[in-house]
């Protein structure tokens, strides 16, 4: 009965017991078998996880993060802001000549985890063929409280956050995949103390290109419902600089220049939108009306590199998996992803000096 067992409420595996002994053979006969009988049992602890979620992801790092610390209204700017907002435009006008919001691919689902969730191992595999593993990471995946009903994306990255606010730590997977009912993952890391930490991984760790985790700078559901985002956003562009140059709060990155072009933005830099610009009077989608008063306020951050320039909302995976609506058929209001932000003022933004904000 040990494969039986879900995290969300400890009577899983005795309520699966005491309906098999009174139908005997026939609780094989259900639909789907004995796996139709443990997802009823699980659902209703799994949602109630889910809607207490909203709550825990609201602070997760230490409150003096930068994740969390508005930008004041006047501030030194990069002395190259000009030129570096000029590459953000060609970059918007040679990339599909929008920025997108990546929400069912290329994202990330959280999931948050109970105290009595049990955890297992999380196995590393050598997806990148470098022949050899990691010891450290190996270490900090030896005992993950993993949700039964979690789902890493449905893309190439196959990423994955798990938060358990009763121990204070965060686990981000990368390329993660269940081969015989456990779990494995090419990269990612684990963060004790969560609420104290800065919000950065130490190098190497974590699923992004700079170390910045996924749930400091991902667009969540319950933010968009209530219309207001109260951190950092992260953004991925095409054209970023070389490795070589990084910028904090980026601890290392994949960036690539090889003809060396000038003013190509570095990953870890931080921009933002002109707080002098009155969002409300724009013909903005609700949505990209959210996401620009944010970025008055808290800003971007070059988190890493893609096909498009792009922000991340979370997956709706942990919605849809429990059978609730992908949340963005109702706040999209049929309005596809790469068009949400329509006309928002890019030809605004202010880009803030190399290692800005580091203490």
């Amino acid at each position: 009965m040990r494969s039986l067992r879900a995290g969300p409420g400890r009577w899983l595996v005795l309520g699966a017991a005491i309906v098999f002994a009174h139908l005997g053979p026939w609780a094989l006969a259900v639909p789907e078998g004995i796996a139709g009988l443990v997802e009823a049992l699980v659902a209703p602890a799994a949602a109630r996880a889910a809607t207490e979620a909203d709550h825990d992801l609201a602070r997760v790092f230490a409150p003096d993060s930068f994740w969390y610390t508005p930008l004041p209204r006047e501030v030194p700017l990069n002395p190259d802001s000009e030129n570096l907002a000029r590459e953000f435009l060609r970059q918007l006008r040679a990339y599909y000549g929008h920025a997108t919001i990546n929400t069912g691919r290329y994202s990330a689902p959280i999931y948050v985890a109970g105290r009595d969730e049990r955890p297992s191992a999380v196995a590393q595999w050598d997806c990148q063929k470098r022949g050899r593993l990691d010891d450290a990471l190996a270490r900090q995946w030896r005992a993950v409280p993993i949700p039964a009903y979690a789902r890493p994306s449905d893309d190439s990255d196959a990423e994955m956050t798990i938060y358990q606010p009763a121990t204070d730590t965060l686990w981000e997977f990368w390329k993660a995949r269940r081969i015989d009912g456990r779990w494995q993952a090419c990269w990612g890391g684990a963060m004790a103390q969560a609420s104290k930490h800065d919000g950065i991984w130490p190098r190497p760790y974590g699923a992004t290109a700079t170390g910045l985790p996924l749930l400091g700078g991902l667009i969540r559901v319950d933010e968009l419902r209530r219309g207001r985002i109260d951190h950092v956003m992260g953004i991925s562009l095409v054209d970023v600089d070389n490795w070589t140059v990084v910028s904090w709060p980026a601890n290392r990155s994949d960036g690539w220049n090889p003809s060396r072009s000038p003013h190509r933005i570095p990953e870890g830099l931080r921009f933002r939108l002109d707080p002098s610009v009155n969002v409300d009077a724009l013909p903005l989608h609700p949505v990209a009306k959210i996401i620009a008063k944010a970025a008055q306020t808290y800003g971007f951050v070059v988190w890493d590199k893609g096909g498009a320039i792009a922000l991340r909302a979370e997956d709706p995976t942990r919605f849809t998996v429990l059978g609730k609506p992908d949340p963005y058929v109702e706040l999209w209001k049929g309005t596809p992803s790469y068009a949400i932000l329509a006309r928002f003022p890019w030809e605004r933004l202010q880009f803030l000096p190399v290692n800005f904000g580091r203490r």
